[in-house]
């Protein structure tokens, strides 16, 4: 008997099957019932802004392309159509382009301040214990729900010249004297409370949003940047902060807006008369349309920074898009 009658032969697996497709349904159609669901969930939130905001949108494009004062507001005039009149003037003003300039710097300012301020403590939450994180997050929520007259109306009271607690403070100091200072006797320094505030009302949510963050960043990652020889710098700009890249991005964009369209912060501060040099593109759209009574040229000024915005949101869904492909 040879070696391969001996052999037991080796059992080959039966081949696999396909499953059975799935059957169709009548007619051999498919349902859009899917497709349309998420429509028809978000059908009530898009009414509500057709309703709230398209009108006032629309009626602020066709005002700055008209000439509307006090005339035709009460109907004693009919509204003319202008065309791009309004918007050559206002463009041609050298007022507006120091007002825009002054906008952009103080809203540039304001970003930095509260993301940096808010990246330092969202770091240092990690650090600390339990209990002190809640207490911590507790007062965050407090000041970022206080309404934003009254938290103007505390800084009004901290940088008063005759009683405010700032001067007092700052007088302490071996060689100052603060003593009956004047913080808004010029814009620079006005703007530079005014910011403060802006800036103290902005930390709360970049803490809260950055902490959520932080804590999606795996610290397997920040153990082999340790080994490496990484310091807390380099694990923070290698390891963390790409981690967090599409929340700063989001973050800093929503702080453009918010800080460019800031209004009641300096109205409330100048006691709703801004001066000139307080003067930002919400403060002065506000003072040509209902100061001045030239609505016309208001509209213009608010349609152009709805425009500027607009370039802000198209920067951002550049980034995401870009972050997006990456990942």
């Amino acid at each position: 008997m040879s070696a391969a009658d001996t052999t037991t032969p080796a059992k080959v697996p039966p081949p696999r099957q396909a499953p059975p497709p799935a059957p169709k349904r009548p007619g051999g159609k498919r349902t859009s019932g899917g497709a349309a669901t998420p429509w028809l969930l978000l059908a009530p939130c898009l009414l509500v802004l057709v309703l709230v905001m398209g009108y006032p949108l629309l009626r602020l494009v066709t005002l700055s392309f008209q000439k509307f004062g006090q005339s035709q507001l009460w109907g004693f005039q009919p509204a003319e159509s202008v065309g791009f009149d309004n918007f050559t003037e206002v463009l041609g003003d050298d007022e507006f382009w120091t007002v825009v300039v002054r906008t952009i710097v103080f809203a540039g300012g304001a970003v930095v301040l509260t993301m940096v301020i808010g990246m330092l403590i969202a770091l240092l939450l990690q650090k600390v214990s339990g209990w002190l994180k809640t207490l911590i997050n507790i007062v965050l929520v407090a000041s970022w729900g206080m309404p934003v007259i009254v938290a103007t109306t505390v800084f009004k009271w901290l940088f008063d010249s005759d009683y405010g607690v700032f001067n007092a403070l700052l007088s302490k100091l071996p060689g100052v004297d603060m003593i009956g200072h004047n913080w808004f006797a010029s814009g620079p320094q006005g703007l530079a409370v005014i910011m403060l505030l802006v800036v103290w009302g902005a930390v709360p949510f970049v803490v809260i949003t950055l902490s959520a963050g932080l804590t999606q960043v795996p610290k397997e990652l920040e153990e082999a940047a340790r080994l490496d020889g990484a310091g807390a710098w380099g694990v923070f700009r290698f390891v963390t902060l790409p981690i967090l890249k599409p929340i700063i991005v989001m973050l800093t964009t929503l702080s453009v807006i918010w800080d460019m369209g800031v209004f009641p912060q300096v109205f409330v501060m100048r006691n709703g008369h801004p001066e000139a040099e307080f003067q930002v593109l919400n403060t002065y759209s506000y003072d040509r349309a209902f100061v001045v009574n030239d609505y016309a040229q208001g509209s213009a000024i608010a349609l152009l920074t709805v425009l500027l915005l607009l370039g802000v949101v198209a920067v951002y869904m550049r980034q995401m898009l870009k972050i997006g492909e990456v990942e």
